[in-house]
């Protein structure tokens, strides 16, 4: 994954604010909705939505500004402790990259010397190689050695409830497509049969993908619901009105009932995250008043009227 202060076009010493900005520019110009055209928008936008998942935390801002955490907010290899102070590859991806093979002089290829992976092998399984008693590796009482690979996949909440296929790229520098199922959740797992590290001698390790849900600037997730806030005119609130709502599914229109109050909310059936074998979600939609910008002489002078002739409070009580 790309920097994400490139991806955002800020620069290092950006403010908060700035990348708040920049983030929500962004966000607007390249919505998947905005762009139904474009097969890439929605990669773009998941791209933009880490990178302000990285940014706009100032934790993890400055794990990545030290080096702590890479571009997708995972930690970066660090070496085991004690090893040698041999020179360790990278790849493009940021993505620490070691070798099982056995290195010249025995040791492991990139490593900082000792024993051969091949003979850490034999000892385990009792010299010969993990074939030489019939041992499978998933079938031995300690495990054997773990051969799979971990990697975590920013998804957009479209592509989460809709599906999609992804590509994503492994520590080992390869990279695969993936399925996205609908309606997968943040933390689910997709597990990709033999993708994992090969040894000679054993069966390959499988790739475990984990799913994260990047923000998105207008839902928030509430397990299978999703919350919503929604402006209205002043007027609107105190007459009625029919407003737009968006959803997953595309817009719909919405009756705010006479005098509703800011913070009301509305709940729309089925029209929240889908869920496998169940009923979808629902769409939690919350009114809040907006007041027209600037000063409004008018508005003044009847809410001074009102103040006088019609007051009420409506903390009474707290």
């Amino acid at each position: 994954m790309k920097d994400p202060y490139e991806i955002l076009g800020v620069k290092k010493s950006a403010s908060a604010a700035d990348i708040k900005s920049a983030y929500r520019k962004l966000a607007k110009k390249h919505h998947p909705d905005a762009n139904k055209n474009d097969p890439k928008a929605a990669s773009r936008f998941a791209e933009l939505n880490m990178a302000n998942e990285i940014l706009g935390d100032e934790t993890k801002r400055k794990q990545f500004d030290t080096g702590e955490i890479d571009a997708e907010g995972k930690p970066r290899f660090q070496g085991f402790a004690g090893a040698g102070a041999g020179p360790r590859g990278f790849s493009r991806d940021g993505f620490e990259s070691f070798s099982f093979r056995a290195g010249p002089g025995g040791g492991f290829a990139g490593g900082g010397g000792g024993a051969g992976f091949e003979e850490v092998l034999k000892s385990m399984f009792g010299g010969g190689g993990p074939r030489a008693r019939g041992f499978d590796y998933e079938a031995a009482d300690g495990g054997g050695p773990d051969l799979d690979l971990n990697v975590t996949l920013a998804v957009s909440l479209e592509e989460a409830a809709n599906g999609a296929e992804k590509h994503v790229r492994l520590p080992t520098g390869k990279e695969l497509k993936v399925k996205i199922p609908a309606g997968i959740a943040a933390g689910q797992q997709i597990r990709l049969k033999g993708q994992g590290q090969e040894v000679s001698g054993l069966r390959p390790g499988d790739a475990l993908v984990t799913v994260t849900i990047a923000p998105h600037p207008l839902f928030k997730i509430d397990g299978n619901d999703l919350r919503v806030d929604v402006p209205v005119a002043l007027y609107e609130a105190v007459l009625g009105a029919k407003v737009r709502v968006p959803t997953l599914g595309g817009a719909v229109e919405l009756t705010i009932p006479k005098n509703t109050s800011s913070g009301r909310a509305f709940r729309l059936k089925g029209k929240g995250l889908p869920v496998k074998g169940k009923t979808a979600g629902d769409l939690f939609v919350t009114v809040r008043v907006a007041l027209p910008d600037g000063n409004d002489a008018e508005l003044e002078a009847l809410m001074e009227k009102w103040r006088t002739t019609k007051p009420y409070n409506p903390r009474n009580g707290m």
